[in-house]
């Protein structure tokens, strides 16, 4: 029940993402994807570094695909192997959407958390690898 209770509280705090057009878990799904190695990272990849299955993360990715934020790309190597990439506007609203939540987890977190490190650590916190 506090994990619950936490959920909540944490959801409710990142309301303030909204202004930006996204709640917590289109953040968190941009921020896994900024953080990628070359920008893009395989929607398994992905749907593991969220804590969701392939078909939760698709649902996720569709409309932030429809959108404009998210793009799919497929694989050179492997047909059944696809990519998801931020397009140019998700990489500017998540650059935009950045700034708002790491004021929100400085809020949160212990005051010697330096502001680069109150997104990685706010992570951590809630179980998700980056």
């Amino acid at each position: 029940m506090n994990l619950a209770k936490m959920q909540a509280v944490m959801s409710r705090r990142f309301d303030g993402l909204s202004v930006h057009g996204i709640g917590f878990t289109d953040f968190a799904i941009l921020y896994l994807i900024h953080q990628a190695p070359g920008g893009r990272l395989r929607r398994t990849d992905l749907a593991e570094k969220a804590g969701l299955t392939a078909s939760g993360i698709t649902r996720m990715l569709l409309p932030m695909e429809k959108t404009g934020l998210v793009a799919r790309e497929a694989s050179e190597r492997d047909a059944r192997v696809s990519y998801a990439v931020l397009t140019p506007a998700g990489r500017r609203i998540f650059e935009e959407a950045k700034e708002t939540a790491n004021a929100i987890a400085k809020e949160i977190l212990p005051a010697d958390i330096t502001r680069n490190q109150s997104l990685t650590e706010l992570f951590k916190l809630l179980g998700t690898t980056i």
